[in-house]
């Protein structure tokens, strides 16, 4: 059994097994804490029975005019836990806040273009490849930045791949 509430302070004390994981970004606590205290909507955690988390999902909100979006920061499930369904359910919570609360145009992520299973559980949630970040972590490998169009972009103009590959330095000028 398991418990899906909004993320706290407290929490991030008691997620380092889950965060280590290699596909993982892992941040400072205060980088944690600012999204908690800004966009308190978006962040969410998963417990198992004895309340040791087993999955995690942080995010925000940016961008402006037609390209003020929800973007998925971090979302990471325990290997123990993996194959039950608790990303994509963290996925569908991020996704009903930025469509619902923040009245976003689309949510973004960015995946490891190594992260093959990654890639395939965002595809068959509905995103798609919208771009390719040339060396986007730490300089040594490329990311893709995946999107998925929610109701107020009714043109789908969100979900227009790019046709050539980007730079990190690009990212926020072509957003």
């Amino acid at each position: 059994m398991t418990c899906i509430r909004r993320l706290t302070a407290e929490d991030l004390l008691h997620f380092n097994s889950v965060n280590l994981d290699q596909l993982t970004e892992t941040f400072n606590l205060g980088f944690y804490f600012n999204y908690l205290a800004r966009w308190p909507d978006y962040q969410y955690i998963v417990t198992d029975s004895q309340s040791t988390t087993v999955a995690y999902i942080i995010g925000k909100a940016e961008g402006s005019d037609y390209l003020f979006h929800g973007h998925v920061s971090a979302v990471t499930v325990a290997p123990w836990f993996r194959r039950m369904g608790l990303a994509s359910l963290l996925m569908e919570i991020l996704e009903q806040v930025s469509d619902q609360v923040y009245q976003a145009y689309f949510v973004d992520l960015f995946v490891r273009v190594s992260n093959h299973k990654a890639i395939e559980m965002y595809k068959k949630l509905g995103y798609i490849v919208y771009r390719r970040i040339i060396g986007y972590y730490s300089g040594e490998e490329d990311a893709f930045d995946m999107r998925k169009s929610l109701s107020r972009d009714t043109e789908r103009k969100a979900m227009i791949p790019l046709e050539r590959p980007v730079y990190p330095s690009e990212v926020l000028l072509t957003d």
